[in-house]
């Protein structure tokens, strides 16, 4: 496998000694030369004297009453690459903001507060946001403009409006600063009416989830769609409840997904988007975080409709972090960028004409199968994509013979991809990206029964464990060669959080259960603010943002107060810890205020408060943990789609047994794997 040339000119940055370079980076490069980030050190040799987010930035602008253009992406950016190119590079360009402005770039996964802040303001000012996402604002930090892609000449056009704006209309700049924090803080307070109950809420996010869904292609409105797992997680577990147009919903996405081009039919995992309804064209970008959500909805599909095919689905993705997104030391990595070669895609792209040399003469059938034509799908190339289901292709043949020729089909392609400009890998460990994966690794191993991915699980969870924590235990947001000096967020202790619950329900290790309790101690020593008696997503500990709207919704990522309050239910469940179910509430509050008119944006917050409501299915085992029974017991518990279910586990030197506790009584204890399963089956209405 070869490196792209970017990914290796970052890391050869990365390692170069630097104690002789000035402070500003000396004729070379700029101050981003010293920073950790991937994202920063591709523009550390840009004309433009950028500074990393810091005191020495502020002061600078207030010392010479200069306006900040705030400029924030990512590595694997598609848009940021074409504005670096089209304007960060240009001397032009370069000359006109060192001029007149202090320039600041933030990688967004290493600092979420900045990110939520800033996006924040720009939705309050344009109605939109994205990335890269480029903020004008006065050394106060306060933000009068935002912008994200523009060619060069425009850019150059609004620079020097900006400028005039800054030198000869203080007052336009003073007002729009105002406007734009009263915003803020308008959206900081919420809404103050009544929540309505969970089955109101429920029935509502169904219906406006069921009046977008695409019952052609699934998902869920226009194109672009996303593959949204968090709505699809949500919609398996109402089906879990006995609502099947629900599960329905999810297993049509899911399928559609899995055909269509979104998906790598090679190397298996889920680009970020699809440009069209079809899910043919991908922006090609493979973030870890997608990974571990959409497997974790495969998972809850397939608990909830029995159905292995999106175990299957879940493996594959997998396989593909595990060979192309696993670090030698058993982390994650964050994220592969779509561009390979310079050009979008490249990495992921097929002639009819190299398929049939390279396969011979499974070439045609292969072909046939994935849609490959002479004339492309997609730029005089192929995106491979199943119109149809292997079932429905093999019609007059032999599924299961033609199914082993497709399968080497793909080995023999995916060897020769290898060989291939590869795409730039974003080689930062993000603790909370971790913790998602971890999370779904642990669960996929446990209902599929595969050692091999609970035990990628425990690596990555040793590592972070080890490695991103202070001396002091604080935990830390990012590694990379190091870990990095930004304490750890909400998010990052909520989603390692989990996905530790996970490992210990899956081995029943009580050393995987005490870290977890540790992290929640910590999340109400670090987040829970005392005056005010409110949870904030930025510990207490950290740098503030001033009139810091904290992000309590799911977007892209789950909220974090809603995983918090998971990890707490679970926890406070497992563990007798009436404590952490209060703060659950507390957790639960932000969230369910907005619920009544963004359903859809509080899934996760629905789904804890129905852990908190109805109350989880419990199951006791008590034995020794290395036991053939207990690991029978455990193992018999997988295929039940018990939607709010907590594992406990008490070591004693009996052989194993279990007791389930559902419904306000407890059951058992049952000795053994039948007697167990005819009690959950009566649970779940089967029997």
């Amino acid at each position: 496998m070869t490196s792209h040339d970017s990914g290796a000119h970052v890391a050869k940055l990365m390692n170069m000694d630097k104690s002789a370079l000035p402070a500003d980076g000396g004729d070379r490069f700029n101050r981003l030369i010293f920073a950790r980030s991937p994202y920063l050190l591709q523009h550390a040799e840009n004309p433009v004297a950028w500074y990393e987010w810091g005191d020495e930035a502020f002061a600078t602008a207030r010392s010479g009453n200069l306006p900040i253009l705030l400029s924030i992406g990512y590595a694997t950016c598609h848009w940021c690459h074409v504005m670096a190119h089209d304007g960060f590079e240009d001397d032009q360009v370069a000359d006109l903001l060192n001029r007149h402005f202090v320039c600041i770039k933030v990688d967004r996964e290493e600092r979420p507060d900045i990110d939520d802040f800033y996006m924040t303001a720009s939705q309050v000012l344009t109605g939109s946001g994205g990335w890269p996402l480029n903020i004008f604002m006065t050394p106060d930090r306060r933000p009068f403009f935002a912008m994200t892609y523009l060619p060069r000449q425009r850019f150059m056009e609004l620079l020097a409006g900006i400028v005039t704006l800054w030198q000869q209309h203080p007052g336009e700049v003073e007002k729009n600063c105002s406007a734009i924090m009263e915003g803020i803080e308008r959206l900081s307070r919420g809404n103050d009416h009544e929540c309505p109950v969970l089955a109101e809420l429920d029935s509502l996010a169904f219906e406006q989830l069921s009046a977008i869904h695409d019952r052609t292609w699934g998902g869920f409105g226009p194109a672009p769609k996303f593959p949204l797992p968090l709505s699809l997680g949500w919609l398996a577990g109402q089906g879990m409840n006995g609502n099947q147009e629900a599960l329905e919903m999810a297993q049509k996405t899911l399928g559609m997904i899995r055909q269509g081009g979104i998906w790598d039919q090679l190397g298996g995992g889920v680009h970020r988007y699809s440009v069209d309804e079809r899910w043919l064209v991908p922006h090609f970008e493979k973030m870890l975080y997608d990974q571990a959500l959409l497997a974790m909805a495969c998972l809850d599909v397939c608990l909830a409709g029995n159905d292995p095919a999106f175990l299957t689905m879940a493996e594959d993705i997998f396989r593909f972090v595990g060979r192309e997104l696993t670090s030698t030391e058993g982390a994650f990595f964050s994220a592969l960028d779509a561009d390979s070669g310079g050009e979008e895609g490249a990495y992921y792209l097929w002639t009819r004409d190299d398929i049939e040399e390279i396969l011979g003469r499974d070439g045609e059938l292969f072909c046939r199968f994935f849609d490959v034509g002479e004339k492309g799908n997609f730029q005089g190339q192929n995106i491979l994509h199943m119109p149809v289901d292997l079932e429905t292709f093999c019609t007059g043949e032999d599924p299961e013979r033609t199914g082993e020729i497709l399968d080497d089909c793909r080995e023999r392609l995916l060897e020769y991809r290898e060989e291939r400009s590869y795409p730039l890998r974003d080689e930062k460990i993000i603790t909370s990206w971790n913790g998602l994966m971890i999370a779904a690794l642990a669960r996929g191993g446990a209902l599929g029964g595969e050692q091999e991915y609970i035990e990628s699980a425990s690596r990555a969870a040793r590592f972070i464990l080890k490695n991103l924590r202070r001396q002091d235990g604080r935990l830390l947001r990012s590694y990379l060669a190091g870990p990095s000096s930004t304490p750890a967020f909400l998010e990052d202790y909520a989603f390692l959080c989990c996905g530790l619950i996970e490992l210990f329900e899956a081995t029943l290790d009580s050393f995987w259960q005490e870290q977890a309790l540790l992290l929640a101690d910590e999340m109400l020593r670090l987040f829970r603010d005392p005056v005010r008696c409110v949870f904030v997503t930025v510990g207490l500990d950290a740098e503030q943002m001033a009139g810091q709207s904290p992000r309590d919704s799911d977007g892209v990522l789950p909220s974090p107060f809603s995983r918090a309050a998971h990890c707490f239910i679970r926890l406070g469940y497992a563990c007798d810890r009436d404590d952490l179910l209060d703060h659950a509430h507390l957790l639960l509050g932000a969230p369910l205020d907005d619920a009544a008119e963004n359903p859809l944006s509080h899934l996760g917050a629905l789904q804890a408060l129905a852990m908190l409501e109805q109350e989880p299915t419990i199951i006791h085992f008590r034995g020794q943990r290395d036991s053939r029974r207990i690991a029978s017991l455990l193992a018999s518990t997988r295929s039940f789609p018990l939607p709010n279910l907590v594992i406990r586990f008490t070591e004693t030197d009996h052989e194993g047994e279990a007791l389930v506790c559902a419904q306000g009584s407890c059951h058992g204890p049952f000795p053994d794997e039948s007697s167990l399963e005819r009690q959950l089956s009566r649970l779940c209405g089967q029997g």
